[in-house]
């Protein structure tokens, strides 16, 4: 859903004449999901920084740099997660449940609560009513 779709939905929900409390729920709602696309939006980003750092210590190992882990090292010091003095060993256990707890959600992926046919409903503006 894109910043103007909420902003129509705003619009939409702030031209009712009635203010009941479906409205305000729907309100509530809207700015929760707005805060978690924008989470989202936030971990892909860390996400994204993690990633080139990984590719780029692969790719410095590759070329015989003398230090490949900089680019890793950097990232991982960026944000606090260099491992200290005695936590390899715990380090390494969280690592390798990880990686079981990643490979069994692949594996089973949870299924989407509400499976309707056809279109999903949206508002297409505020002198539109929604549509399906």
């Amino acid at each position: 859903m894109t910043r103007s779709e909420f902003d129509d939905i705003r619009a939409h929900i702030a031209a009712e004449d009635r203010p009941d409390e479906l409205l305000l729920l729907a309100t509530d709602l809207l700015d929760d999901l707005e805060r978690v696309r924008t989470r989202e939006a936030l971990l892909r980003s860390l996400y994204l920084g993690l990633l080139t750092a990984a590719r780029a210590t692969v790719a410095a190992r590759a070329a015989g740099h003398p230090e490949p882990l900089v680019f890793l090292v950097h990232e991982l010091a960026k944000h606090g997660q260099l491992p200290e003095d005695g936590q390899a060993e715990r380090i390494l256990a969280d690592a390798t449940s990880a990686q079981e707890l990643m490979a069994a959600a692949v594996d089973d992926p949870c299924p989407r609560r509400h499976q309707r046919p056809g279109r999903p409903r949206h508002c297409g503006g505020v002198s539109r009513a929604l549509r399906t």
